[in-house]
């Protein structure tokens, strides 16, 4: 059985701290710098409403001092991104956020059929467009090597077949692919160490 969560929206359209996903989502969804974050404890959270909404996009406080001595903290000035999957195949939806603060960039979805890794992938893409026609170079954190290769490759290799459920998403996909050989991007893209600096800050919360 999944565990309770609790969602702090610093930023939304009715900030506050909401006991389920979808009381959360109809706060920030779509909204232009959304700042929110998933908590398992409903006194933390609570607390968490009352402080600077930057001091929880950081470390987890449980991390050993030779951990983080050996690979550092994260590039604060930089994005993150990340996908949601109900199943997988199943409901799908990416985002990219600013590192430092949670704030969102962009967010794409749901899609009614897709895969972890097609989301993960469209989002890196969709972070170096973004970037580009920024003319930004910064870094772009994400979790997923699968999403890494496909996009070093400028190739997918999904196993799911494609149909009229989730012909938008593979038309995305399509053009994510043009726009990898179409472009050249300044852009590194670096895997985020979730063992040692805890979820990535794009993350939906719904583990």
């Amino acid at each position: 059985m999944a565990k309770q969560k609790y969602y702090v929206v610093w930023k939304g359209r009715a900030p506050g701290v909401y006991n389920s996903w979808e009381e959360c989502k109809a706060q920030i969804d779509k909204f232009t710098g959304a700042l929110y974050k998933a908590f398992e404890d409903q006194t933390l959270a609570a607390k968490a409403f009352n402080e600077a909404p930057h001091h929880h996009f950081r470390l987890k406080s449980k991390q050993s001092k030779a951990s983080r001595h050996t690979v550092g903290f994260p590039i604060q000035n930089s994005i993150s991104v990340d996908a949601a999957c109900s199943g997988n195949p199943g409901k799908l939806e990416y985002q990219g956020v600013q590192t430092s603060t949670g704030a969102n960039l962009f967010h794409l979805g749901p899609f009614p059929e897709g895969t972890v890794n097609l989301g993960e992938f469209l989002a890196i893409v969709h972070g170096l467009a973004f970037l580009k026609k920024r003319k930004s170079k910064l870094p772009i954190y994400t979790d997923s090597i699968t999403a890494m290769k496909w996009v070093r490759d400028r190739k997918v290799n999904t196993k799911l077949e494609r149909n009229k459920k989730n012909e938008e998403l593979f038309k995305l996909v399509d053009r994510g692919i043009k726009w990898l050989k179409k472009n050249e991007y300044p852009n590194v893209i670096i895997k985020w160490k979730t063992d040692v600096w805890g979820e990535i800050p794009a993350d939906f919360g719904r583990k």
